[in-house]
């Protein structure tokens, strides 16, 4: 399987799983924090989902970082951050479809990505348990819980 396919299917799982998580959860919960931990909201690891997203995007295209931006403006809005984490997965991937052959810079702004992508799921997972949130069961299933 050539790599480009390997990356897009990643991505497309990683996708899937946060649309998942966005279905499953109601609004409240995105200015949610974990209960005596020091914490950001769930909306706030979400919005650095998409600025990742966004931001990494830019920087695969142009074979070089470029910054951090995010354009979503309020992480507590449940169809904002909706519309954002599709919008910015179509947009990765587009990019990534136009790829024919990845440089070194590229290949590793991707592992970069997909390991965001992986480490905020690690720590949504804390938040769905510590908050008592629904578990989407792609959540269940991808992670053997």
């Amino acid at each position: 399987m050539p790599i480009g396919t390997i990356i897009e299917e990643s991505f497309s799982r990683s996708f899937a799983l946060y649309r998942d998580l966005i279905d499953s959860i109601d609004e409240s919960a995105l200015s949610s924090r974990l209960p005596q931990l020091p914490s950001n909201t769930l909306g706030l690891q979400l919005w650095c989902v998409i600025g990742a997203r966004e931001s990494y995007g830019k920087a695969i295209e142009a074979n070089q970082w470029s910054g951090f931006s995010c354009s979503l403006k309020s992480p507590t809005d449940i169809s904002s951050v909706a519309d954002a984490l599709h919008r910015s997965a179509n947009a990765l991937s587009e990019i990534l479809k136009t790829i024919d052959t990845y440089t070194d810079v590229q290949y590793r702004l991707v592992i970069d990505l997909l390991e965001h992508e992986a480490a905020h799921q690690g720590q949504l997972l804390r938040y769905l348990f510590g908050l008592k949130l629904p578990i989407p069961d792609s959540w269940k299933s991808r992670f053997a819980l």
